[in-house]
Formats: structure tokens, C-alpha cells, sequence
């Protein structure tokens, strides 16, 4: 019998007062690297010391960390064991140093949804959107981990049905459902990453709370796109997947007509079969699947280099929201509420248009693992605090 599937997610994590470092986690536990390895890079405060070490570092790390945990020669049986600490006991940080933030906009579902929601009578697709994948600049400072609670956020918009211009508190909070793809390894200025190297340069995936106010981005966006809408919040996971975990994952990916340019177009072309489960304060209102997206991460990262900007360890991108052409998939509240035309129903009797304060949003995902079974991503939440003059402190958290 093969022993169980380990997908070892990395991690930054503290216990008590201690200062924080890396760990993966196994089980309902969690592997201390810096004692269980003996390495420095692992007695630090982020993944990025350990991602800059690149691909062949990542698989090295892996194999040793399988043998050790599956008892793989004589005096390695319980090795690892002083340095698995249960999961209760430990706080988990953010995974990584954030260089740079860029999110896509990649599914052909949501970009039709939210142009005939925001465009009606209009063509929903704009003449680029087949061509390449369109995505924005975010910030990198606003990225926070899975439970920081989220502040209403402030912006100028035009409200109401006389469309008077105000500065008040978003009154369409609305989060978007993503995955996000952590850079490990960096290129040099001037030169672009093929959709064949990605794999060479991409760590892993994490789970994607993209916030947005869509008052505040609809009044904005024109003509240079997402700004304050978006910078004030994006919420990770705190486990990073590796690639090498979602290996049996890996599916052709949806076709796309026209076919790309050379410079999107990959000899092994692929995508991944993730499915998530989106929750409103506990109650799921979504099942969006991954396998439906139009650009793949792969083409992602050759657009974004496509020009010869660099890549840093440490970078992150979104893939923009993951949606359906049926509700059941929809993955944002503007079109699980049609922009708040058509409320949602909850339990209780309760509704939903946009996001009300202390509504806590939560995100999982799960893709099939090697023999059978599925792998678990975790989970990423946020709880929606009133607007206020007071900031936010970098330990708010929700838990």
C-alpha cells in the first residue's frame, strides 16, 4: 500500500512570543523547518529567503521532507517527530514579503457577467480581451493574511438616484474569488518569461480574496482602470501550495478562439482542476471552478513579462475572478446579486446586495491529489468592519 499523499504547504507560523518562521504542514500539524532541517533560511520571518533559492532547492527540500516523514531509511522513523507542533498552538502570518502585486481579469464568464451588468445593450467583451489577458498594478502594502478584518473603505463616487459626487464609505462592498500565484524565482530587466518556463519561476498557489468597492471603481476606472476600488485590501491564504503538490491537478486548457500570439502559446499548454466553495457568514453561495479559465497562469506570467519587466521573489499575481455562466459558480457578489438587483437569499430571511458590515467572507478549495482523493488549500476570510477614522492596526484579525 502507497503511503498517503503529502501536499506540504509552506508557511509562516509562531508560537506564543516566539518570533515567527517556517513551517509546512502536515496533517493537523505543523513541521518546524529551521529545527527539523538544521537550515537558517528557514529561521525567518517569510518564504522569501527559501523561494529565491529556486526550483531545483524547492524539489530538494520536498524529497528530503518526504523521506523524513515516511520513515524513508533506518533512524528516520520519528525524526521529524520533537518538531511537529499541533496546528492549535501556532499563529500563522503572512507567507511571504509581497514585491509586487499584479491581478488579472482571465475568466471569460466573469468579464461577460460584469459587462452586461455595467454595459448593457453594449458588447460585453472589449476588442483585447480575446488577445491577451488583461490585468492592472495592485499593492503590494495592502496584501494581508486569511482572518485580518477588513475596513469599509472610504472613496468619491456619485450615489444615490440623482448621482450626487460624494466621499463616504463604500456602500458596494464586494470581494472577488481568486487564486494567486506566488513568484519564487526572479528574471533579469529586459528579457521575457515564456509560458513554458513557468513552472521554473512560479512556487506555488494560494487562495485570493480580491475586495473591492464598486461604486468607488465605477466612478474611478475610466480611462485608466482599477485604483482605490481595489488597493485597500487583498486577502491570501497562509499556506502556499507548490506546484510540484498540484501535479495531478493538471488539465488541457480551455480552448480559446483566436488562437494567441506565439509569445502565449506554451509546447505543453495546461491548466488546473481546482474547485472553491465561496461562504457568506457561514452559508455557501458559490462552487466556482478553476477549469473554466480562459488565460491560464502560465500565459499570465509570459504577458506580464512579455514587455521585459523583471520578476522578484516574492511577486504575486491574481488570476482575476473565477466564475460560471451559471449562478451556482458566480464568483462575486455583483453577479451573485446581478449589481444588487436581485438580492441574494439567506438563511433567516437575511438578504444581500453588497457586503454589510461584520458579514465574514470566507474561501476553500480543494484539486485532486495523486491516487485518489483531493487536496486541501486551506481556507481565507475576512471579516468587514465598520468605516471608521480610526486605522487599522496590523494585528486586527478576525480570529
Amino acid at each position: 500500500m502507497s503511503p498517503p499523499f503529502l501536499p506540504l504547504p509552506f508557511g509562516v507560523f509562531s508560537v506564543g512570543a516566539e518570533r515567527p518562521r517556517v513551517g509546512v504542514a502536515v496533517g493537523d500539524r505543523v513541521l518546524d523547518l529551521a529545527s527539523a532541517l538544521g537550515d537558517p533560511v528557514f529561521d525567518h520571518p517569510s518564504l522569501n529567503p527559501f523561494l529565491a533559492r529556486g526550483p531545483a532547492a524547492w524539489t530538494e527540500t520536498r524529497a528530503t521532507l518526504l523521506h523524513a516523514l515516511r520513515g524513508g531509511g533506518p533512524g528516520t522513523e520519528g525524526r521529524m517527530e520533537p518538531y511537529l507542533i499541533p496546528r492549535e498552538r501556532v499563529r500563522l502570518h503572512l507567507p511571504i514579503e509581497v514585491a509586487d502585486f499584479v491581478d488579472f481579469f482571465s475568466s471569460i464568464e466573469h468579464a461577460t457577467n460584469a459587462g452586461r451588468i455595467l454595459r448593457p445593450g453594449e458588447e460585453p467583451l472589449k476588442p483585447n480581451w480575446r488577445h491577451l489577458p488583461v490585468g492592472y498594478h495592485g499593492r503590494a502594502g495592502t496584501v494581508v493574511v486569511d482572518g485580518t478584518r477588513i475596513r469599509r473603505p472610504r472613496g468619491q463616487y456619485r450615489a444615490g438616484a440623482s448621482g450626487a459626487l460624494c466621499y463616504a464609505p463604500t456602500a458596494r462592498l464586494d470581494i472577488e474569488v481568486e487564486l494567486g500565484f506566488v513568484v519564487g524565482a526572479g528574471s533579469a530587466l529586459g528579457s521575457a518569461v515564456t509560458v513554458d518556463e513557468f513552472e521554473q519561476h512560479v512556487f506555488g498557489a494560494v487562495l485570493l480574496l480580491d475586495w473591492s468597492a464598486r461604486d468607488i471603481q465605477a466612478w474611478e476606472y475610466v480611462p485608466l482602470g482599477p485604483f482605490l476600488g481595489k488597493s485597500f485590501a487583498t486577502t491570501i491564504s497562509p499556506w502556499v501550495i507548490p506546484l510540484e503538490s498540484l501535479a495531478a491537478a493538471k488539465i488541457e486548457p480551455a480552448p480559446q478562439d483566436p488562437p494567441p500570439l506565439p509569445h502565449l502559446t506554451g509546447t505543453t499548454p495546461f491548466s488546473y482542476d481546482i474547485t472553491l466553495e465561496l461562504r457568506l457568514n457561514d452559508h455557501l453561495v458559490s462552487t466556482p471552478s478553476f477549469a473554466s479559465m480562459y488565460w491560464t497562469p502560465a500565459q499570465q506570467l509570459a504577458h506580464m513579462t512579455s514587455n521585459g519587466a523583471s520578476l522578484r521573489t516574492g511577486d504575486l499575481y491574481g488570476t482575476g475572478t473565477i466564475s460560471a455562466w451559471e449562478a451556482s459558480g458566480y464568483g462575486s457578489f455583483m453577479e451573485l446579486t446581478w449589481n444588487g438587483e436581485r438580492p441574494l437569499e439567506l438563511p433567516g430571511g437575511d438578504q444581500r446586495g453588497f457586503l454589510q458590515d461584520h458579514d465574514v467572507v470566507s474561501l476553500s478549495a480543494t484539486a485532486p491529489a495523486p491516487g485518489g482523493g483531493r487536496i486541501a488549500f486551506g481556507q481565507v476570510s475576512g471579516r468587514v468592519l465598520p468605516a471608521s477614522d480610526e486605522p487599522t492596526t496590523p494585528n486586527e484579525r478576525l480570529r
